[in-house]
């Protein structure tokens, strides 16, 4: 009977333990996320304190100046949202067309193997690596030049392998008795691919889409290495005109600056009121990204919500 007390003593001994672990590792988890969390809100704070009192009408419709009462981010911003459809509209079908061949179409081979592992390592390497890229590629072999086509295809470049990436994974969350299911009613593969596997999956891929958008959004170095301008007072031409044939694509090759490159302009100035500006900008950039952030989370519960499995 005591070598039976003795055992369940033990055992008691050994869950304490093991429930002391847990809570040892849970603390330390919590303390490494309240490090980040509070870390973001101090800064975030402090950009509310110095940004918010210039954000009015005027700063967003006034170009920059070498006053800063007068200086505003609406070449900068103007800027951004051109750059991004460029990005969108060529990292989004590419991406989305390469996960899909990959993960449906692509035989399992040697090739397909070294072609997922630079894809897998293509998503981490710097950004700086891709504006080089884009330097020698699109500014001079093929003469595009400092021009928002460029800073499109560039970061374009940079979220592709994010977008191939989350293209596969929610690909392969898909039950693989809808494909079973498809191919016993006589479906074939593509029909099975765009009727059934594209429309449950497309919730997770608008969001990898949108993030990696958010990631691009806020990039500097690719950017600043194809030549966008710090100081620029003009706008690009619109894309839409009154006349016929009322589209124009004459905007795809002006001169551009985006919102990152602005605030490293002000953050550069010596003057105090220049980084208020800079400030400013910041929470305006940051309000962007939190913005297609909610935007993605809004999609992808819409489409589930849609969705009958």
């Amino acid at each position: 009977m005591s070598e039976q007390t003795e055992r369940v003593r033990k055992i008691r001994q050994l869950i304490a333990a093991h429930k002391r672990w847990d809570l040892f590792f849970s603390m330390l988890g919590l303390m490494a996320l309240m490090v980040g969390v509070l870390t973001f809100t101090a800064l975030f704070a402090q950009m509310v304190v110095d940004g918010l009192p210039r954000l009015s009408p005027d700063f967003f419709t006034s170009f920059p100046s070498r006053k800063p009462e007068q200086a505003g981010i609406l070449s900068a911003w103007v800027g951004s949202i051109l750059v991004m459809i460029v990005t969108a509209a060529t990292a989004v079908p590419l991406g989305v067309g390469a996960g899909i061949y990959l993960e449906e179409y692509a035989p399992k081979n040697w090739v397909t193997d070294l072609i997922e592992i630079n894809v897998t390592n293509l998503a981490g390497i710097p950004s700086i690596v891709y504006g080089l890229l884009a330097l020698g590629l699109f500014v001079y072999q093929f003469g595009l030049g400092q021009s928002i086509a460029t800073a499109g295809l560039t970061l374009g470049l940079l979220i592709l392998p994010v977008v191939i990436l989350a293209t596969r994974e929610a690909i392969r969350s898909i039950p693989a008795a809808i494909r079973e299911g498809a191919y016993a009613l006589g479906a074939t593969k593509w029909q099975t691919t765009s009727h059934h596997i594209l429309p449950y999956s497309l919730p997770g891929i608008m969001t990898g889409a949108i993030i990696g958008m958010a990631r691009a959004i806020g990039e500097t170095a690719p950017v600043i290495t194809i030549g966008a301008l710090t100081f620029i007072a003009f706008l690009p031409p619109p894309p839409v005109k009154a006349e016929a044939p009322f589209v124009s694509l004459e905007w795809l090759m002006s001169p551009f600056t985006v919102m990152p490159i602005q605030m490293f302009n002000w953050t550069s100035r010596p003057e105090a009121a220049f980084h208020h500006n800079a400030a400013a900008a910041g929470l305006v950039l940051v309000v962007m990204t939190l913005s297609m952030n909610a935007i993605a989370i809004y999609i992808r519960y819409r489409l589930r919500k849609r969705i009958k499995w």
